[in-house]
């Protein structure tokens, strides 16, 4: 159940941060326009209203990076990776995780769910730590055709048709089982199925 506040969200702040961090690749407008998508996006699963204003900020800065690299107004400099599941709360965070970690700076990487809720699968976060890999920053986020067209490379995992499909994008399905409802081992091996899939996409890429 999302928590109430009585304190209202100052999404102006958020306006005039990204205004000034994009200044000369998008106007005000556009960047009021991602943040109002962030919120409208984020608040609906939010559990933590205490975090939403940090989310909604870190989440209209991607959308507006992905639509700037898009369109072609930010040049990309290594290879856009995206990850799908459904819920962008254990497959995907993981495979997203285990690629930076392996590649750092090698590869951009985003994550989304099609259905995506509002916190991550704490076994998920657990499994990732006991390689060393914290996820402090992540947060499930909905899939959106702009962050589809500024990837290069789009993996899915258990999302099925929900995935709109783009000319010139490189699509591969991994058969990965879902790790809810799952007990520590049986995430413990999805984990593991993951890695050995992101190593052979990273070799596969010369990276």
């Amino acid at each position: 159940m999302t928590t109430t506040d009585p304190q209202p969200l100052d999404t102006q702040g958020i306006v005039e941060e990204l205004t000034y961090a994009f200044d000369g690749v998008f106007t005000s407008d556009e960047v009021t326009t991602a943040v109002h998508d962030a919120r409208s996006a984020l608040e609906p699963t939010a559990t933590v209203r205490t975090y939403l204003p940090v989310l909604v900020k870190r989440y209209a800065r991607e959308l507006l990076t992905a639509g700037a690299q898009a369109d072609g107004r930010l040049a990309k400099t290594v290879p856009e990776v995206l990850f799908v599941c459904v819920q962008n709360a254990g497959r995907s965070q993981i495979a997203a995780a285990l690629t930076e970690h392996l590649a750092p700076g090698k590869i951009h990487v985003r994550s989304a769910g099609s259905a995506p809720t509002g916190e991550l699968n704490p076994l998920a976060v657990d499994v990732l730590a006991e390689r060393g890999i914290t996820l402090t920053e992540a947060y499930p986020k909905p899939l959106t055709d702009t962050v589809l067209h500024a990837a290069d490379i789009i993996i899915t995992m258990g999302c099925g048709d929900t995935c709109p499909i783009f000319p010139g994008k490189r699509y591969e399905d991994w058969d990965v089982a879902d790790p809810d409802g799952k007990t520590l081992d049986e995430v413990r091996d999805i984990r593991d199925d993951i890695q050995g899939r992101v190593t052979t996409l990273l070799r596969d890429l010369d990276l």
